[in-house]
């Protein structure tokens, strides 16, 4: 099945790239590796702003990754023209707005990363990292960059 196929059956349509609010680029190929920057959460459109374990619960913060996921989809897409040439999802890092006694970072990162798995299956298998931050750009509660290997 192709990944737009997948994406289909999930009831999923991939954004447009956002446009990018600072100096930055939305994504850099070098070889057979594109970077996508970090990409925040949004909620109708606009910057999904909480902290977790402040406001935030750790379902709400999954909901948010898993947006991200979405959001950052797009922007792979219009870097690569072809979601079905990825041969690999390498690296995620996932940054949450959270609270100093917060811990489940990793939970609300798994929106992200169990989304990546469903369209991409064993190639979507990636290496992570989640963090716990004090705040993020726009006070959103999640971002999320992305490294993946096209063909």
């Amino acid at each position: 099945m192709s990944v737009y196929d997948r994406l289909k059956t999930l009831g999923i349509e991939l954004p447009p790239v956002a446009v990018p609010a600072a100096a930055y680029v939305p994504f850099v190929q070098t070889g057979n590796l594109v970077f996508l920057s970090g990409h925040i959460a949004k909620l109708d459109g606009k910057p999904w702003v909480g902290q977790l374990g402040l406001n935030i619960d750790t379902a709400t913060g999954r909901l948010a990754a898993r947006a991200v996921a979405i959001d950052l989809l797009g922007t792979l897409h219009a870097a690569v023209g072809d979601l079905n040439r990825v041969t690999r999802i390498v690296k995620a890092t996932s940054l949450v707005n959270s609270t100093a006694a917060f811990t489940e970072q990793h939970l609300v990162t798994n929106g992200f990363s169990d989304l990546i798995g469903e369209v991409f299956g064993d190639l979507g298998k990636h290496a992570r990292a989640a963090f716990g931050v004090a705040q993020i750009p726009l006070g959103a509660c999640v971002e999320i960059d992305l490294i993946a290997e096209v063909a």
